[in-house]
């Protein structure tokens, strides 16, 4: 068996046994280092080496949360949580309180959407909005796994459709520069035209989820859910007025330096200028900030070591290659073969952002041998690396959601989170990015 292959299904198998996702990648990444020939010290070696190539996202996230938990001493979730709650109480009916949960998801929905280009902060949004929401979602037996639909959907769908923020990333400077230095012609053409329908497939997942899978109530324990987040934060006019102005500051220095970490920082730094965060509180709240995302940048960087193990082992281009002679001259079946081997590397190494470079110099030019046209190839790559990050255990995509549901230890991060993405967005994305590439 392909290293590769092997690696990933011995990650996720350990990761579907509830083997801790840290754990699950380190072994995958040796297990696979190991079967593609490599001795145990160039495995561990080349690991160590990728750890690093995860060390300024994790810092990312860890002054992020810090950020996010500033925000939350503002009382501005807090205030979003008792006014929906108070939503609640007035809507006795099922067809009403059906309503806010609608209400509640739409809000979600277009905050993720936002936290990637209005507002790119990307997940450090989840664990201050989500978290004080949980006793009102409760409350009305909403199925936490809807809402980590919601939560993924709004933190793919844009970047792989619109070319703003983290999409001006993904669709410009990775997937068009790629595929242009791979021997593509990306001149005039519309990357939005080119991802429409792998965009609306996510779409189509989301409304499943929505309107079938997970529209039944769900049971959870509000004592639990009383003895984590319902605490009394006092807010008022001017905390909740200094929330929304840390916020406009973060933007603007994040993107006049680009740079989060120093965007998080600078909005941080103006909670503890306006008294909202006393001096003598800075320090402790600094530290529960990191430690609360801190399990999402320790994946990070281990999904950087796997990564790195995997390139070493030089079976990801014989693997591409082994699809290669399987397809023939077929076209349908080589998009569709492309398109599985992009979700296989992308569920092992978690980003999207870093499959692109890895699959392009090999799908480029195989695709045009084979005479897909400009815009299918587009379609192709670029669907071939989003697929995955909905589903895998080591993606910031089902992290995020999950580290603000499971506050009180009530949402599996496999199961509730990684299992349902992977079922609601990797199939309807693999058939809408096979039609692109076939009808483009």
């Amino acid at each position: 068996m392909n290293a590769v292959v092997a690696a990933v299904l011995i990650m996720l198998v350990l990761s579907l046994a509830r083997i801790h996702v840290v754990v699950a990648l380190i072994v995958g990444a040796v297990s696979g280092g190991l079967i593609s020939g490599l001795s145990l010290e160039a495995t561990i070696d080349a690991f160590n080496n990728g750890l690093g190539g995860g060390a300024t996202v994790a810092l990312s996230y860890a002054t992020l949360g810090a950020f996010a938990v500033a925000i939350g001493k503002s009382g501005l979730a807090h205030a979003l949580a008792d006014k929906t709650l108070t939503m609640v109480g007035q809507q006795e009916n099922g067809t009403a309180a059906k309503g806010v949960r609608y209400m509640i998801i739409g809000v979600l929905v277009l905050i993720a959407l936002s936290s990637q280009n209005i507002l790119p902060i990307h997940i450090a949004f989840i664990p201050l909005v989500v978290p004080p929401m949980l006793y009102v979602m409760a409350k009305l037996k909403m199925d936490r796994r809807l809402v980590a639909c919601a939560l993924t959907f709004g933190l793919i769908t844009p970047y792989m459709f619109l070319p703003i923020g983290f999409g001006g990333i993904y669709l410009n400077e990775i997937l068009m520069a790629k595929i242009s230095a791979n021997g593509g012609e990306t001149e005039g053409l519309s990357v939005m035209r080119a991802m429409a329908l792998p965009a609306l497939g996510m779409l189509c997942g989301l409304l499943v989820a929505v309107f079938f899978t997970y529209r039944g109530d769900r049971e959870y324990d509000l004592e639990a859910i009383t003895r984590t987040e319902r605490v009394n934060v006092a807010y008022s006019s001017n905390t909740l007025f200094m929330a929304v102005a840390a916020i406009v500051v973060a933007f603007v220095v994040q993107l006049w330096l680009g740079s989060m970490i120093l965007g998080a920082l600078a909005g941080f730094l103006l909670f503890n200028l306006s008294g909202v965060v006393k001096w003598k509180e800075a320090d402790d709240l600094f530290t529960e900030g990191m430690k609360m995302l801190a399990m999402i940048g320790f994946i990070m960087i281990a999904a950087s070591g796997f990564a790195e193990v995997m390139r070493e082992t030089g079976e990801i281009a014989s693997l591409v290659q082994s699809s290669v002679d399987m397809i023939g001259s077929n076209k349908p079946m080589a998009a569709l073969l492309m398109l599985l081997v992009g979700l296989m590397i992308t569920l092992g190494i978690g980003s999207s952002f870093s499959t692109i470079p890895i699959i392009a110099a090999l799908y480029v030019p195989l695709a045009l041998e084979m005479g897909f046209s400009s815009l299918a190839i587009v379609a192709l790559v670029g669907t071939a690396g989003a697929l995955g990050d909905a589903g895998s255990p080591a993606s910031d995509s089902t992290l995020g959601p999950t580290a603000g549901l499971n506050v009180d230890g009530q949402h599996n991060h496999i199961w509730d989170s990684v299992v349902p993405t992977f079922l609601h967005y990797n199939l309807p994305l693999l058939g809408f990015g096979w039609l692109a590439a076939m009808i483009l």
